[in-house]
């Protein structure tokens, strides 16, 4: 487990504090060095931090969130790491940073141990089994420490670093979510507790932060904080440090002060099964904040007086998976589809979002390579869309210098193209004979992408109809094909060689079009009939319109596939 404190810092704070202090890595990041020359090293560093700089004044100068909070902390992370690196000391703080107006923690602030895995959730679960534990939301906002004298607000101090912090108490006057006065309160009352944007119905898992915390930051920092503004101010109260021994007896009484949010979101858990439920449930229905995990605690805990600003033993943070991070790009390839389709991948340094390791993209087409230009050595944004799927949303920082890539010429491929594996047409090859042997095609039960490729490396299948003439003594001279195989796969010929002629035809690449177009009189048309269609004559049926129908008749005319129809009729297994 690595610490972290209650909440990330707020993004005004985070930018005054992480220019001073040395930011672990990210789980899942590397702590090693990059490889590549210092001086190339030093130059990446001076680029992501003028990037770093420009977030930073766009949002002191102009109020502008320029980067999402997960992205900015992934690249201080990275700066961190390389200056570690390089042997560069830390720089001065931002010169619009808030400075001055310091004031004590009445109680500091404990900060929070960060779990990485549900078995570290556990382990801490049973170390704790004698005790009572309660989980919370992990709102996501900003940290302040509430003081009350003789039942009035006296002090509201930011988190800063745990023992001093901002002078929070004008604004703190103004926000409604925060009482003036506490009724039949003891003398001396210290509440710690997390200011959020109110957004009711908010879904984690569909919304994500999108700038909660941000929000709160920039209105907490400016010098005066007006009615409409304070009133999107909620707060959310996650422990009163002097209060009664017993978190239920805390929570009542936190309610009937009217801090309902802590009440009504602080529940007791017995097992990793009720946290994992309770989790889930918090993720994927409505609350009235953002929140970016959860928090377990114990009921029962040390003295406030004992209290170091430094995360205790007695609460655990278990976060939600990020739902966008900073990634590296390590190269760039081209896949080509037996359409002829050119699809880039982006290989990444591993990430993890959502639980999930990603280490590859597809941007879906060369024109969306093309816009967002992305070369390996940048660093991306990258996230999930629906949870499920990595999505490339921008470069963050380009490479310099830009190293080359390869890419594919589209004018050399298509529908017709690369029937036999000549330079430059393996990987279009490759595709036509998976699809011919899929479930799309010919159903050939245990010849995907891999064992293709290694008849083709061979030399046995230098063409799409090549297969029909292999023996079971050419297959098991292939390592891992022994007899049982061979046989398998030579039943698995034959029985492809008595599909219907519809089904040849898909499975050598004719459009989608519906069976019963290929028949005349209620039977497969045949070759000749077929071929002497127009495209006027194709274009005539439901559902074919002028590009299918131009696809159709070059289908029958093209020279490639025109010989692979003619060879299937001369071994009589496409009628003529």
């Amino acid at each position: 487990m690595t610490a972290c404190r209650h909440s990330h810092p707020p993004f005004i704070i985070l930018l005054t504090l992480a220019l001073l202090l040395a930011v672990s890595p990210a789980q899942g990041a590397s702590d090693t060095c990059p490889e590549r020359p210092s001086e190339q090293l030093q130059h990446d560093l001076a680029r992501l931090t003028a990037r770093i700089q420009r977030w930073a004044d766009a949002y002191y100068q102009h109020g502008t969130r320029l980067v999402e909070d997960g992205v900015y902390e992934a690249a201080r992370r990275r700066q961190a790491r390389w200056r570690q690196c390089l042997d560069i000391p830390a720089p001065a703080p931002h010169p619009h940073a808030p400075t001055g107006g310091k004031v004590r923690h009445p109680v500091v602030q404990t900060g929070l141990d960060k779990a990485d895995s549900r078995q570290a959730v556990a382990a801490w679960l049973r170390a704790r089994r004698d005790h009572k534990l309660w989980i919370q939301p992990k709102v996501d906002g900003v940290a302040v420490t509430l003081l009350y004298e003789q039942g009035r607000l006296t002090a509201a101090v930011s988190r800063g670093d745990g023992v001093h912090g901002q002078n929070w108490l004008p604004r703190a006057r103004r926000i409604t979510a925060i009482p003036e006065r506490l009724p039949d309160a003891p003398p001396r009352v210290v509440l710690q507790g997390e200011l959020y944007d109110k957004r009711p119905g908010h879904v984690q898992s569909r919304d994500g932060t999108d700038g909660a915390r941000a929000a709160i930051s920039g209105l907490m920092a400016r010098d005066t904080l007006d009615a409409e503004a304070a009133k999107r101010i909620g707060l959310f109260v996650w422990d009163w440090p002097n209060g009664p021994a017993d978190m239920a007896a805390r929570l009542e009484q936190l309610s009937a002060w009217g801090f309902h949010d802590a009440s009504r979101d602080t529940h007791r858990v017995r097992s990793l099964r009720d946290v994992i439920q309770q989790r889930q449930a918090w993720y994927r229905h409505p609350l009235p904040f953002a929140s970016d995990g959860i928090v377990l605690r114990q009921g029962r805990r040390p003295a406030a007086a004992t209290w170091q600003p430094e995360p205790p033993d007695w609460a655990l943070a278990w976060k939600y998976p990020a739902q966008r991070t900073l990634a590296d790009v390590e190269r760039v390839t081209f896949s080509i589809g037996r359409t002829g389709r050119i699809t880039p991948v982006v290989a990444l340094a591993p990430v993890t979002l959502n639980d999930r390791t990603i280490s590859r993209v597809s941007l879906g087409s060369l024109e969306h390579w093309q816009a967002l230009d992305v070369h390996p050595g940048d660093q991306v944004q990258v996230s999930l869309a629906g949870l499920t799927i990595p999505h490339l949303d921008s470069v963050v920082l380009r490479s310099d210098p830009r190293p080359t890539v390869d890419v594919p010429d589209p004018e050399d491929y298509d529908a017709f193209s690369c029937l036999n594996p000549a330079p430059g047409c393996r990987r279009q090859f490759l595709a036509r004979l998976e699809w011919l042997s899929s479930n799309e095609g010919l159903d050939i039960d245990g010849l995907g992408e891999s064992r293709w490729r290694q008849l083709v490396k061979a030399g046995l299948v230098t063409s799409l109809l090549d297969w029909l003439d292999l023996r079971a003594p050419a297959l098991k001279r292939l390592d891992g094909v022994g007899p049982a195989r061979a046989a398998n796969w030579m039943a698995a010929f034959d029985r492809a060689r008595q599909a219907d002629d519809a089904v040849w035809l898909r499975a050598l690449g004719l459009p989608s079009i519906t069976p019963v177009a290929l028949e005349h009189e209620g039977h497969f048309a045949g070759l000749e009939r077929l071929s002497s269609r127009r495209r006027s004559d194709w274009q005539r049926i439901d559902g074919v319109g002028k590009v299918g129908a131009n696809a159709l008749w070059r289908f029958f005319h093209d020279p490639g596939t025109r010989r692979l129809l003619d060879t299937l009729v001369e071994r009589g297994i496409l009628a003529r």
